[in-house]
């Protein structure tokens, strides 16, 4: 009886599923990176402490999204659960309050002029918006800590929208948090394409 003899994939062939299900894990301990000069291809071994830190940091930063992300799924729930007069009645106590003491108050005339313009419509879009955002970045994080393949594009395509989108509105509201939360997304994707990369590096050919 012939022997069955397992096809080799081409080096531009995509990995399958069965195949992808049988990835064994990122050894971070040692990483080889083939570098093409003139033709030749070299090896180098990177060092075990620049990659696992690395790691480490990406860790620390998708757990970080991943609390933003109960935060906003929490802020979310509780704008659907509470009245547009109720934040009204409460952001009008707040910035009296504080005017009363200190008529020159910044934040209590932003948060006043905030309120006024605070309508039903604007309240049904942030609980949206919050509840939304929160459940796409949860899904996210938890495929980028298990290492799920598909997470790593995902994630990188998401917070690249996320990144425009704020600076959308950073153009006419010039709020530095934007561009701080828009950095820091850009750091975890420049992360996620490292880590990425590596995990394709990783798979199985056979």
């Amino acid at each position: 009886m012939p022997h069955l003899v397992a096809r080799k994939p081409l080096p531009d062939e995509k990995p399958t599923r069965a195949r992808m299900r049988r990835r064994k894990p990122v050894k971070r301990d040692m990483v080889q990176i083939r570098l093409h000069r003139s033709g030749v291809k070299r090896t180098r071994v990177v060092p075990a402490m620049n990659e696992k830190r690395i790691h480490q940091i990406f860790v620390v930063s998708v757990l970080f999204k991943g609390v933003h992300a109960l935060i906003e799924i929490v802020g979310g729930l509780a704008l659907y659960l509470t009245s547009t007069a109720t934040i009204i009645n409460w952001i009008n106590r707040f910035s009296q309050g504080e005017l009363t003491e200190d008529p020159n108050d910044w934040i209590a005339r932003q948060v006043l002029k905030f309120g006024q313009h605070f309508s039903v419509a604007e309240h049904n879009f942030y609980a949206f918006y919050l509840l939304s955002h929160g459940l796409i970045k949860s899904a996210l994080v938890i495929g980028l800590l298990r290492e799920k393949i598909w997470a790593y594009p995902a994630s990188i395509a998401v917070f690249g929208l996320f990144i425009a989108y704020q600076l959308y509105r950073y153009s006419f509201t010039h709020d530095i948090a934007l561009i701080l939360l828009s950095i820091f997304d850009l750091f975890v994707i420049i992360l996620a394409v490292h880590e990425y990369r590596l995990l394709r590096k990783h798979l199985p050919t056979h």
